[in-house]
């Protein structure tokens, strides 16, 4: 099938187009429907009549913006008229909603007269917190966004314009540092002289570059002064006085070339007549005014960027348009002004030079990104930007006085950015700082693995960890060196030659002596990584172990069953998972461990994850889960999950717990009062114990895969020491997860109980 019928197809399937409408309130009620709109509507509208900016508090305008289009200019489709733009508009309001989780009016305005355009947009000021202008043609473009800021009390922005020249400044600010090159001393060279070309060389000058060292070029040539032909004021304000007058001419020697015109204007002879490290970057869609791969051929000192995905470095406005209103929103500005733009450049700039993390890389299938002429610039889906651009940009409304609601608590605001990204970032950032006040020694037997020396590096710098790693040093070494990781904080353990594993083999032995194990195989045995990270952690020269990046589950649990064992008073460990959906967490045991836990098991891992939960800062209300409601049959397998229940109020009497019950009366609280009143839960069960494995295994999957959560785990509970394992291959970021959670763990259990005791399995 052509990529044209993909197209048509995935626009016209379902319900036709990219966007709907969703209420936020609930509506199910007369109740609702009274409070949503008559008679219940007018106690808003009487509070907005009195207090105009209470607007932003009873309705979505504050988080609403208008993408505007009259359709002269679309994308590289030219002049096709406000109807065809609009599958673009909407596009662009589906970005803004996936990564900055902005609501959008996509709006189609039939006027080519920019005063018709200006009075329809300036009209809509009481609907919108923000208005985003689209493809709409020079040099009316720059008439009707000047116009709607001077008449507008809200933030109006011309994407193409502003959009390009912040990441293009910010990928040209990289390039410089990169090159030794200062911006005040280099020449740069524009081709195209419509919105962006113009923002991006009113922007690169902003950051530094000389006016009379930027030279513009249109297709009649250089942008002169005294050119008369084919000028208007917005050009003539960057003419310079130069003898050059063709694209050709003017890339002789020069620093930066910046193309935001067509196709093929830039030949390899022109970028070999450029100076020493040339910086180009050449953005025409789709199309760029030359290839990539020409422009690597003809230097190979080139930094080199495109609008293009498919190779390095690319332009792409994405990377701000969302986060700048974001930002701008959030305070409530009352425009976007320079300061704030320069933020958002400098943000992401900066951005680049950070580590870039594993999800990222693996969303683009590249192992080596960092900050480099390949890498001058963050990733469009690099979720960080989110974090970075819209605090810049609200701090910069602030400093610039625009702002009419300033953020009292920047740390505060971005953990509400956290949400954006997925409510498992707002869930385990709160982990994470618990787990910062106190950090702790955590062991990883997987030393040589890069993802776990990756997330070696983040404990150091997150302040959570202090990270220990197994491994041969001279290997562990190597491989941090060639990807760049700094090992500073981290300390590495040879566990086959360490000169202090006397008192390891002893313990192991004491422990496994009536398990058949001799003390020459206890010498053996003890000097495999999960052994040894087991007994660090038993002895206490570890407080936390986490393991199983690159090994099976039940290979790398059994050795700290027999090493550390359960908690005195536990039978058996079990395994649960964090499940974290949109508007809630549960808690889902056991998913990992036990195959056909008897009652008396069922108490105990009710009761450990009743533990774990709280140490999370999570109030447990515990459902004990079965195919039967409260004796409604009475099979056996329904009969063990009641027994458990009784037990568990004999020995935890202080638990809010209930059961045995289905899955719906134990989250349908209305559901429950009204069948089951008789229940003692007291609230929607956020912790759920299955009654086997099968089901406890199938549910955390099937919610993972089809039921658009978050799942965190497993997190093995009852264990006498924090241990805690890894899915095979996971992601740096869930490496991060586990080991604030074995931090938060090991803060709160006992000190090391010391050799001697027999070990579980």
């Amino acid at each position: 099938m052509s990529r044209r019928r993909d197209a048509l197809d995935y626009h016209a399937e379902g319900r036709p187009g990219k966007v709907a409408i969703r209420p936020t309130k609930p509506l199910q009620t007369q109740r609702d429907l009274s409070l949503a709109y008559t008679p219940g509507v007018a106690e808003p509208c009487l509070e907005i009549a009195e207090h105009p900016e209470r607007v932003f508090d009873y309705t979505a305008r504050g988080n609403l913006v208008a993408v505007v289009s009259n359709g002269t200019a679309v994308l590289g489709l030219g002049d096709i008229g406000p109807a065809a733009s609009k599958p673009v508009m909407e596009g662009k309001g589906v970005l803004f909603k996936r990564f900055a989780d902005i609501d959008v009016f996509d709006i189609e305005i039939d006027a080519r007269d920019p005063d018709q355009v200006i009075d329809v947009v300036a009209a809509l000021e009481p609907t919108f917190g923000g208005i985003n202008l689209e493809d709409i043609k020079a040099p009316e473009c720059f008439y009707i966004e000047e116009k709607l800021r001077e008449r507008m009390q809200i933030p109006v922005f011309h994407d193409d314009q502003h959009g390009t020249a912040i990441i293009a400044a910010a990928a040209f600010v990289n390039a410089l540092e990169i090159v030794d090159k200062k911006a005040e001393d280099v020449r740069c060279v524009f081709s195209g002289a419509g919105a962006a070309a113009l923002a991006c060389a009113h922007l690169f000058i902003a950051v530094g570059v000389r006016p009379e060292n930027l030279i513009l070029c249109d297709s009649r040539g250089v942008i002169h002064t005294g050119r008369e032909k084919g000028m208007n004021p917005y050009k003539a304000r960057l003419a310079v006085d130069t003898s050059l007058r063709t694209l050709e001419e003017a890339m002789k020697d020069a620093d930066v070339f910046v193309g935001v015109s067509a196709k093929g204007v830039v030949s390899k002879d022109m970028v070999r007549s450029m100076a020493r490290d040339p910086i180009v970057m050449a953005m025409a869609n789709p199309d760029p005014e030359i290839s990539y791969p020409d422009a690597v051929d003809a230097r190979e000192d080139i930094v080199m960027a495109t609008g293009r995905s498919d190779y390095p470095n690319q332009v792409n406005n994405v990377l701000g348009f969302p986060f700048i209103f974001r930002g701008a929103l959030d305070v409530r500005a009352t425009g976007i002004n320079e300061e704030m733009k320069l933020a958002a450049v400098h943000a992401l700039a900066e951005l680049a030079k950070d580590e870039v993390p594993e999800d990222v890389k693996q969303a683009y299938g590249a192992a080596n990104l960092r900050f480099g002429r390949e890498y001058i610039i963050p990733k469009p889906f690099d979720w960080r930007a989110l974090l970075r651009v819209a605090p810049a940009v609200a701090k910069a409304a602030m400093d610039s006085g625009v702002a009419r609601r300033p953020i009292e608590d920047f740390d505060a605001y971005r953990a509400r950015l956290e949400v954006i990204l997925g409510r498992e970032r707002e869930v385990m950032r709160a982990v994470i700082r618990k787990a910062a006040r106190t950090p702790k020694r955590v062991v990883f037997p997987e030393g040589d693995s890069l993802k776990i020396l990756r997330a070696a590096q983040l404990c150091v710098e997150e302040g959570i960890a202090r990270p220990i790693v197994l491994g041969e040093p001279d290997v562990i070494e190597a491989l941090a060196a060639e990807h760049e990781i700094a090992l500073e904080g981290v300390r590495i353990i040879d566990n086959l030659h360490d000169p202090h594993v006397a008192p390891y083999e002893e313990a192991y032995w004491q422990r496994r002596r009536r398990r058949g194990v001799t003390r020459n195989e206890a010498a053996r045995i003890i000097r495999r990584r999960n052994h040894f990270g087991s007994m660090m952690v038993e002895l206490g020269d570890a407080d936390a172990m986490v393991s199983g990046m690159t090994r099976s589950y039940p290979d790398t649990v059994r050795p700290p069953l027999e090493v550390i064992g359960p908690r005195p008073g536990v039978r058996r460990v079990a395994g649960a998972h964090l499940v974290i959906l949109s508007d809630r967490v549960k808690i889902f045991a056991d998913t990992t461990v036990n195959v056909d836990p008897t009652a008396e098991d069922l108490a105990e891992i009710a009761i450990a994850t009743a533990a774990m939960a709280r140490r999370l800062d999570i109030e447990p209300h515990i459902a004990m889960l079965s195919f039967s409601n409260f004796g409604s049959n009475a099979a056996p397998q329904a009969r063990k999950v009641k027994r458990a229940v009784e037990i568990l109020r004999e020995r935890a009497p202080d638990l809010d717990v209930d059961g045995e019950m289905q899955v719906d009366p134990a989250i349908d609280v209305a559901k429950r009062e009204r069948l089951f009143e008789f229940c003692t839960l007291k609230a929607e069960a956020n912790v759920l114990i299955f009654p086997e494995l099968n089901s406890a295994n199938i549910a955390y999957k099937l919610m993972k895969g089809l039921g658009d959560a978050e799942v965190v785990g497993p997190i093995l509970i009852g264990m006498n020491r924090p241990v805690n394992v890894l899915e095979r291959d996971c992601s740096v970021r869930s490496v991060l997860n586990m080991v604030a959670i074995s931090v938060v763990q090991a803060q709160e259990m006992a000190p090391p109980v010391g050799a001697g005791q027999e070990g579980q399995g």
